[in-house]
């Protein structure tokens, strides 16, 4: 069996865990810190606590047969530091989760990976850090990539995956498959902060707040309007694909408008002006940031409409008809 290790035993290793073990894997969470008397067989007793009662709710809500999280459980095995060289030296997987700061990353990194097979593969699973900066605390950064998991991570199916410079192809392919196997989706982000989400996230955050501040919608208004137009939206099609299916042009002139009445950071980028310089709005032309010239059109509408109706249905918000 596939030796998989979630390196602290914090809400991130906890997430790690719970997905590997769900998924017929077995998993080690290993407290990777020097802790006080009992301290660590607390900690420890308390991640197979929440990992049980998450279980438990998943159960309660017909997401899985409660005959099962015994299994699950049993798949869970708790380490502390002084198991540390034997749990890592038969590794070959380990997902550090340690707190989220360069001084505790770069030193859990350095003494797992010395103590680490050398063909094990090192994944950090920080949502700041640049894997190309992290990679230079491993000993074999060929094997070093990061993972960036979304909470809760037993649940949320993505899973961004950055490589550094370093990193092997072959690692890469290997990683992104044991993720695929338990269900996760990959994408694969260059290091840049923020990866793809977090810094998404950000700037919708961000505005939302300003929007709060400048007496534009109440929250509670603001909230509503994302849980039942930009989430539903954004949930049927990504950003990128959702500029081409309304037209590069919408979104060239809006932003303009934008950054005129409200702020230059409104402003489209200049990849928005080349497409509208070369005629590339999108769906309607034919190629936009996608290229949708060797699809059918009209059969790509309707099944994004078929989508957008399910997931309406679902959340018993589909327009009901008169009469």
């Amino acid at each position: 069996m596939t030796a998989i290790v979630a390196l602290g035993a914090g809400r991130m290793g906890r997430g790690i865990a719970h997905a590997f073990a769900y998924s017929g894997h077995p998993v080690t969470i290993l407290d990777f810190k020097e802790r006080g008397a009992g301290g660590s067989d607390a900690l420890l007793a308390e991640a197979r606590a929440e990992i049980a009662g998450n279980l438990e709710i998943l159960a309660s809500l017909g997401a899985m047969d409660a005959a099962q999280i015994p299994s699950v459980l049993d798949r869970i095995h708790l380490a502390r530091l002084a198991d540390a060289e034997t749990v890592l030296g038969a590794a070959d997987y380990v997902f550090e989760g340690v707190t989220e700061t360069m001084d505790a990353k770069a030193d859990a990194l350095a003494r797992a990976s010395n103590m680490a097979p050398a063909d094990a593969i090192i994944a950090s699973t920080t949502s700041t850090m640049l894997s190309t900066e992290l990679a230079e605390h491993t000993k074999h950064p060929q094997n070093f990539l990061n993972a960036h998991f979304l909470n809760p991570a037993y649940l949320i199916p993505l899973v961004e995956v950055s490589p550094s410079a370093h990193t092997s192809e072959d690692v890469i392919a290997r990683f992104t498959s044991l993720l695929e196997s338990i269900g996760k989706v990959t994408v694969r982000c260059n290091a840049s902060p923020g990866y793809i989400v977090p810094r998404l996230q950000a700037g919708a955050m961000n505005e939302a707040a300003r929007m709060v501040e400048e007496g534009v919608a109440t929250a509670e208004d603001i909230d509503k309007a994302v849980r039942t137009g930009f989430g539903i939206r954004y949930a049927t099609m990504g950003l990128v694909e959702f500029t081409d299916y309304g037209g590069v042009d919408i979104l060239y002139h809006a932003g303009n408008y934008l950054a005129e009445k409200l702020d230059p950071r409104f402003a489209p980028p200049a990849i928005v002006a080349e497409k509208m310089q070369a005629g590339d709005l999108g769906l309607k032309t034919g190629k936009g940031f996608y290229d949708f010239e060797k699809i059918d059109a009209e059969e790509y509408r309707r099944e994004k409409l078929a989508t957008f109706i399910a997931l309406l249905q679902h959340m018993d918000l589909m327009p009901k008809a008169g009469g």
